[in-house]
């Protein structure tokens, strides 16, 4: 909907229909994670910026949780070396390491939080390194390198940030126990800090619609799942392939005490508005 072909009318109706959510979330945590096409796509980038920035405008605590995986492989192929996944998850060998910290940690960090600054917010950067906000230890049922499993995550870091009303922007990096660095799942880091928090929703943003039921098929998108209701779905072949990991996400999620989780669409403009500010939604819901 183009906002400046909207009447009056319109546009009250808008604001109406938004006031009763921004009263429910007045003063609460919501979690988002962004990647995806939202992330490289510049019209997106700024939607996905502006809606940030006009919820924290509005009272509603928003932590920014990031990946970047194109930036990460851009500069591997700079350097020559080849990107390499084991079921989905980045072989992460020491120079790669490296490579991830030094691009999200560094370069998409700072991008993002300059980006919110350059659209009204304020905004801080940091990673997991940082005060030992992601404590974590090397992933052992695969051969991956240094990917780490989440083993604690501390939010006195993120408190303070949100305390002082900045926007924390967080690179998904994580400290071993030794004194490693591991690259951490974004989704999963996600999930996990929400839960730290006690944070009213998490919104993942991907490139799909959210759960289909068909997956050929957008308009069979299933609006709302119970998370008892997971298991029979994976077992009918609804949850399948990529989505299984993004969906334990939101489940371990709402079952650490996240009120509702939601898969939600990036490529779709002001996504983060929608799903959070009016009626209708968008994307799936867990809870």
């Amino acid at each position: 909907m183009d906002i400046l072909k909207l009447t009056h009318a319109d546009r009250s109706e808008v604001l109406v229909q938004a006031l009763p959510y921004i009263q429910q979330y007045h003063n609460k945590t919501v979690v988002i994670k962004y990647g995806g096409n939202a992330m490289i796509n510049e019209e997106l980038q700024d939607a996905v910026m502006t809606d940030i920035v006009l919820l924290r405008s509005v009272g509603i605590n928003v932590v920014l949780v990031h990946g970047g995986g194109p930036e990460i492989n851009d500069m591997l192929t700079k350097i020559g070396k080849e990107s390499k996944f084991v079921d989905g998850l980045r072989y992460t060998d020491e120079e790669t390491v490296d490579i991830v910290q030094m691009v999200l940690a560094g370069k998409v960090n700072k991008r993002l939080v300059h980006l919110l600054h350059h659209h009204g917010g304020h905004a801080i950067g940091i990673c997991g390194l940082d005060d030992g906000m992601i404590k974590a230890k090397k992933v052992t049922d695969k051969d991956i390198g240094f990917v780490g499993d989440i083993v604690e995550i501390d939010t006195t870091l993120v408190n303070g940030i949100l305390e002082q009303h900045y926007i924390p922007v967080i690179s998904t990096v994580g400290g071993g126990e030794n004194g490693e660095v591991f690259n951490i799942n974004a989704d999963i880091a996600a999930a996990k800090i929400a839960a730290a928090l006690g944070a009213e929703k998490l919104l993942l943003m991907t490139d799909v619609r959210g759960l289909l039921r068909d997956k050929d098929d957008e308009e069979t998108l299933i609006h709302s799942v119970n998370v008892s209701e997971v298991p029979q779905l994976k077992s009918q072949g609804v949850i399948k392939g990529g989505m299984i990991p993004k969906i334990d996400c939101c489940v371990e999620a709402v079952r650490r005490g996240v009120k509702r989780t939601h898969i939600i669409d990036g490529r779709i403009p002001h996504s983060i508005l929608i799903e959070m500010l009016t009626d209708s939604g968008i994307g799936t819901m867990f809870l």
